[in-house]
């Protein structure tokens, strides 16, 4: 029986490979080494996933600018003190201790970037895009930011002025986009899809309601 658990395994995976990237494959491949040596167990390890599928990442995140749309008093209280408001919906943990919300306006459109590393609130946004880390993004952000913004398919009036924010060790931002027109007596549920990972670090806009219709 013993032996064929172990063929089932290997035929299950052996399909799952099919469906990997070469990154994919090479990740999965050394973690069924470690799992195998002893060094890692495989529940710490779904366990580790779980958490940044379900309960950290842009779907917090959502949560957060959505209840500041549909609630005033949240929204000022998010404005007074980020971090205490975020973590009174329960989103708290590493990378999330000293968080700034900024808020885009038709007058003012903020960007954020980690000029030094990638520094990112993780508890709301999850971990960072490929790109969020990349040096092309993280010096020309700066630099030229309504260049950066275009390449990200975001047109902006040249009314519209751009902040830039560094993050850092001390300090992580979250972006609350503008609430899109359409979307008066919206449920929290229902905003929060409008409410995109890019959007709240600035690099994008919330979605219409046409564009998040099934």
């Amino acid at each position: 029986m013993a032996h064929q658990h172990e063929h089932h395994d290997h035929d299950h995976d052996h399909a799952g490979h099919s469906h990997l990237t070469p990154i994919e494959a090479r990740v999965k491949a050394l973690e069924s080494i470690l799992v195998e040596k002893g060094y890692v167990e495989p529940a710490a390890i779904d366990a580790l996933i779980d958490t940044y599928e379900t309960k950290v990442g842009p779907r917090n995140g959502a949560r957060v600018v959505a209840r500041a749309w549909n609630d005033p008093a949240f929204r000022a209280a998010l404005e007074t003190d980020a971090t205490a408001a975020i973590a009174s919906m329960g989103f708290v943990g590493r990378q999330g201790e000293h968080m700034v919300a900024v808020f885009n306006t038709p007058e003012e459109h903020h960007l954020v970037v980690c000029t030094l590393c990638s520094c990112y609130p993780w508890p709301v946004l999850g971990l960072p895009p490929t790109w969020y880390k990349s040096a092309p993004y993280r010096s020309r952000a700066v630099m030229e930011p309504r260049a950066v913004l275009t390449d990200f398919g975001v047109s902006l009036p040249e009314t519209t002025a751009i902040r830039v924010w560094d993050s850092t060790a001390e300090i992580r931002y979250l972006v609350v986009p503008m609430r899109p027109e359409g979307t008066e007596g919206w449920d929290e549920a229902r905003l929060a899809d409008l409410v995109t990972r890019d959007s709240m670090i600035g690099a994008g806009l919330a979605r219409s309601p046409e564009e998040a219709a099934p």
